[in-house]
């Protein structure tokens, strides 16, 4: 109940629509998206129908997730986030990508964000390899691209309160895993540029930022 109190208050303080529910057909799916603002993998979450909510776990920065009981409470029991450490010796010691592999294994969609980190200025990094090794690894998973608009400005970085603006997420068909004979770096670039593409001309890539 908490959490469908939280989706539907997330939906109505930022605009994001509720998606058509889709029939359960036995294929795990990844969203991925750009990354600027903490409300990110709420609204992908919260714009997902109840039963697809139930069983998808948003892939998170273990330090920020776990540096309260409050959060760690949030993160574990509401979002039954996969928290993955930052820290070279933590990622070492935990194997992050082994337990979003679990998680998927355990019949969870995922939501994760390529480019490792938050955009301070909307640009979007090129991805990190997380999420072709996922890929690799999980071929029969749909790789499903979602764009987020004018989150960072309704709770721009360091606010705890969003502001009353509108926001959207756009989820697009899923792009193919990994061809054989592609590139990471092509693949990882492919993917990135299907969610460029949703946001038609909102968003840009950060090497070409000033161009």
């Amino acid at each position: 109940m908490t959490g469908t109190v939280l989706a539907f208050l997330v939906r109505l303080a930022t605009g994001v629509r509720l998606l058509d529910d889709v029939p359960e057909d036995g294929k795990r799916r990844i969203y991925f998206a750009n990354h600027a603002s903490h409300l990110d993998f709420v609204v992908i979450w919260a714009a997902l129908p109840g039963r697809q909510r139930a069983w998808t776990r948003p892939v998170a920065a273990a330090e920020y997730w776990e540096k309260s009981p409050l959060r760690r409470w949030i993160a574990s029991r509401i979002f039954k986030a996969v928290l993955i450490p930052r820290d070279l010796a933590r990622m070492r010691a935990e194997d992050p990508l082994g337990k979003m592999l679990e998680a998927i294994g355990d019949g969870a969609d995922l939501i994760v964000f390529p480019e490792g980190t938050r955009s301070d200025t909307g640009a979007v990094a090129p991805f990190k390899p997380g999420l072709h090794h996922l890929a690799t690894k999980r071929p029969d998973a749909l790789l499903v691209p979602v764009f987020l608009e004018n989150l960072s400005r309704i709770l721009p970085k360091g606010e705890l309160l969003p502001l009353p603006l509108m926001g959207q997420a756009v989820f697009g068909e899923p792009v193919p895993c990994p061809a054989e004979g592609e590139s990471k770096a092509a693949f990882l670039e492919r993917a990135r540029e299907s969610v460029m593409c949703l946001s038609h001309g909102h968003l840009i890539p950060a090497n070409d930022e000033g161009s």
